[in-house]
């Protein structure tokens, strides 16, 4: 599915993309400030989770009320996210938002994970953005 959007608003419309979609583990992919964690946190948001969601990219991982979990690679990369166990953290009932994840794609596929991923794509003023199921 594609959807447009020019204010936080309608990423509700994404938010529930995602819900819709029957996968708990979402790949991430756009430039720096493209929307990625403004992403999260509309669909934080959407589940009634009163929390300040911010990017994780010194953290690694940031956990909202034990449902939703979101990463970034950004500056570990996937070698790292393997190598602290953390792909024993996406079977955690609950979604998993991954922020530059890119390179785990065929990773996650070899371990049997059904994954959506979310593209979004800067254009002037709004947001282009994809759901598409890997």
């Amino acid at each position: 599915m594609r959807f447009e959007a020019v204010n936080t608003e309608d990423l509700k419309k994404v938010a529930e993309c995602i819900k819709n979609s029957g996968k708990n583990i979402i790949i991430l992919s756009g430039t720096l400030g493209s929307g990625k964690t403004t992403l999260v946190k509309k669909f934080v948001e959407t589940l009634g989770i009163n929390e300040d969601v911010t990017s994780p990219t010194f953290a690694i991982q940031n956990v909202y009320s034990d449902k939703v979990f979101h990463y970034d690679l950004y500056n570990k990369g996937a070698d790292e996210f393997l190598s602290l166990g953390m792909l024993e953290e996406l079977e955690r009932e609950g979604w998993h938002f991954i922020e530059w994840g890119e390179d785990l794609e065929n990773i996650l596929k070899t371990y049997g994970f059904e994954v959506l991923k979310i593209k979004i794509n800067v254009d002037e003023d709004k947001r282009i953005i994809e759901c598409q199921n890997l």
